[in-house]
């Protein structure tokens, strides 16, 4: 089996993308399918099954041979699309590809700039707005056309499966009992591409190769049966924020930043400090200037390595909300009763969550000062991700790529946030390849006002798409 010829799937990835692909896709972010955990009403306003009977019919008029299309349900859940593409000749017994996107969206929010809004698609150049078009609505229509150019460039590829869920932007809760109730058809999963990711710019192939792991609680110190005079118990009793405060300085050193806690730290991969290297080396300042700090502010460091290290392989903690203070306005001189706060702590790829969580509840709750009282709740943990080493045929198509369709060396990036679906797959499938990348780009306002997909990258990523499967195919 020959590679695919590049002219032949570039010009067929360019032709669908214009006449095809955007005039369907702008109709997809007309549509409100807010995530589930944004619309407790979501089955009967049946936005998510209007979504995903779009893409089917969408799909259904491409020309992939033997292709089956089945909308997924199981009771309770929100709903997901299977698209199943038999392998070509010769390429049997490469087991299964699975190609991961997912349907759902963020809530619309306010502050949409004038001509835009999140339900309504735009083109401007280069830019399509629309809430969902980036995140992650353009996935399966990148997947279904990069298979359509294979076959057009004459090329080869396994049995590939698309599989766009529904519930991603609320953190994948039915993805674990889609993949056990579709593990029989999905068969042995040797390749997974996921297109819900992206990089630092729109120069490059841009590959995610871990992910950070969550751990979070909602602690309350309580010192009072009710709320006193401060101007009586103050001196007598202490704070219960003066009591938190105390106990998060176990956890964290608060001139620094760094968590004291060993079961939160690992040793950073060699590998993987090489690659924030090479990133920093083509990018610099992008960490430095990616977030929209207040005049006269500066990040945590001025290095751009450590930068990036503290944001992929350190764990670092946020309070994220509170609750027993009243607003300033009304505060009224009281000791309040207990102080409550929401604690979000990123863990490193490679880091045991249990454990940091046990970690962390045992610095909270071992030896409170004064004997406070002490109440965990909103406990949850989730493990990250740490990308296996690419195999030789997955690393030479990786520089074909960066030759041919960006004219660019690769980079990687390691994402600060998660994706609760890499760390499912790499369990069930402990010896596939992963390709996590994606058309988004640090300004591509995904989850805030004017989101946008950049055609141009996503056109280069279903041409990497394409020639990653037909490498696969060929081993």
């Amino acid at each position: 089996m020959r590679p695919v010829e590049q002219t032949n799937v570039r010009e067929t990835v360019a032709r669908l993308w214009e006449t095809d692909v955007l005039p369907s896709l702008s109709e997809l972010v007309r549509i409100p399918a807010l995530s589930q955990a944004f619309d407790p009403d979501w089955a009967a306003n049946g936005h998510l099954a209007s979504a995903v009977g779009h893409v089917r019919g969408w799909v259904a008029g491409r020309r992939l041979p033997g292709a089956t299309l089945d909308v997924v349900s199981v009771e309770g859940r929100s709903p997901a699309l299977l698209i199943d593409v038999p392998a070509t000749p010769g390429a049997e017994d490469r087991g299964t590809v699975l190609l991961y996107g997912h349907l759902d969206k963020q809530p619309p929010v306010g502050g949409w700039s004038e001509g835009l809004g999140p339900w309504q698609p735009v083109v401007r150049g280069e830019k399509l707005f629309g809430r969902g078009a980036a995140d992650d609505g353009y996935a399966g229509y990148a997947a279904t056309t990069a298979l359509e150019a294979v076959h057009a460039a004459g090329g080869s590829h396994a049995r590939s499966v698309i599989l766009l869920e529904t519930g991603e932007e609320s953190g994948s809760p039915d993805l674990p009992v889609y993949l056990e109730h579709l593990s029989a058809r999905l068969g042995e999963v040797s390749l997974v591409i996921c297109l819900d990711s992206g990089g630092n710019d729109y120069e490059r192939l841009w590959l995610t190769t871990s992910l950070r792991g969550l751990a979070q609680v909602h602690v309350t110190v309580r010192v009072l049966e009710s709320a006193q005079h401060s101007g009586l118990a103050s001196g007598v009793v202490p704070s219960s924020f003066r009591v938190l405060r105390q106990l998060l300085d176990r956890i964290e050193d608060a001139e620094t930043g760094a968590i004291k806690l060993a079961e939160l730290n690992v040793e950073i991969p060699a590998n993987r400090l090489a690659e924030v290297q090479a990133t920093a080396a083509v990018a610099p300042g992008t960490m430095r200037t990616a977030f929209p700090l207040v005049a006269g502010m500066r990040p945590v460091s001025d290095d751009e390595v450590e930068l990036m290290l503290n944001n992929s392989w350190r764990p670092t903690l946020s309070v994220t909300g509170a609750a027993g203070f009243p607003e300033p306005a009304n505060a009224g001189n009281v000791l309040r009763d207990s102080t409550t706060l929401a604690l979000s702590l990123r863990l490193p790829p490679t880091a045991d969550s249990a454990a940091a969580l046990k970690a962390v509840g045992e610095a909270l709750t071992t030896d409170v000062p004064y004997g406070a009282r002490v109440e965990l709740a909103g406990v949850e943990h989730a493990g990250g991700w740490n990308a296996p080493d690419a195999a030789p045929w997955l690393a030479a198509v990786l520089e074909k790529v960066s030759t041919e369709v960006f004219g660019a060396p690769w980079r990687s990036v390691g994402l600060g946030g998660s994706i609760p679906f890499m760390g499912l797959l790499a369990e069930k499938y402990p010896r596939a390849q992963f390709l996590v990348t994606g058309a988004l780009g640090p300004d591509s306002n995904a989850h805030v006002p004017d989101e946008w997909l950049h055609l141009g990258q996503a056109r280069r990523i279903t041409e990497t798409v394409a020639h990653t499967l037909d490498a696969h195919a060929r081993g």
